[in-house]
């Protein structure tokens, strides 16, 4: 394992436990979010860096009992804390890194992403690797439940012009990996890009 995901792991391994606590009013903007991924009844969906769970329940409404939802992450703390909530009843749960799943090619009809793309140690490789799991036309949402500058200010921080989510990064590299951004959405109560698997 590398450096990277020694690093991911110990991060949001120690903070497992009381994730949901720290953000209990996040529900909602997840449940609005799956909603724009459009998905219909019998679909089949990745949560790729699933963390608890948290969109496994709008994901598997989404779906139906019919649909597959299949959730994906590289933190066992993570898994299971998502198992403690009941949410493996919503959702096939996997112990799996996003730059090598154990998904066949286009197998999927969309990918659900939350807080993900600031933590992939190779953001183009492992974007490219989701489309790989994803059918041609499938859909990709990168989501957060707030936005750039409130995460920024949250987090003590200024927002910088080299940050991979501001749209004039984001859009290119997507592109570079095979997907094409249909929208975008930084506001305070939420970040949301869309994006359909180009060939």
């Amino acid at each position: 394992m590398s450096e990277d995901h020694t690093h991911v792991q110990e991060f949001f391994g120690i903070r497992a436990a009381g994730w949901d606590s720290r953000f209990p009013d996040d529900g909602p903007a997840y449940a609005a979010a799956v909603a724009e991924l459009g998905l219909r009844e019998g679909d089949r969906v990745l949560d790729a860096g699933c963390g608890t769970g948290r969109a496994l329940t709008p994901l598997r409404a989404a779906v139906g009992a019919s649909g597959v939802v299949v959730g994906a992450d590289l933190t066992p703390e993570m898994l299971q804390a998502a198992v403690r909530a009941g949410r493996d009843r919503d959702g096939r749960l996997l112990l799996a890194d996003v730059s090598a799943l154990p998904l066949r090619s286009a197998s999927l009809d969309a990918v659900f992403a939350a807080g993900l793309i600031a933590h992939l140690p190779r953001p183009d490789e492992n974007l490219r690797e989701l489309r790989r799991v994803t059918r041609p036309g499938g859909t990709l949402a990168l989501f957060h439940p707030i936005g750039r500058a409130a995460l920024a200010a949250r987090q003590g921080r200024q927002i910088t012009p080299d940050d991979l989510r501001a749209e004039p990064n984001l859009g290119p590299l997507l592109a570079g990996s095979g997907w094409r951004m249909t929208s975008y959405v930084d506001e305070d109560s939420r970040f949301l890009a869309l994006a359909v698997r180009v060939d």
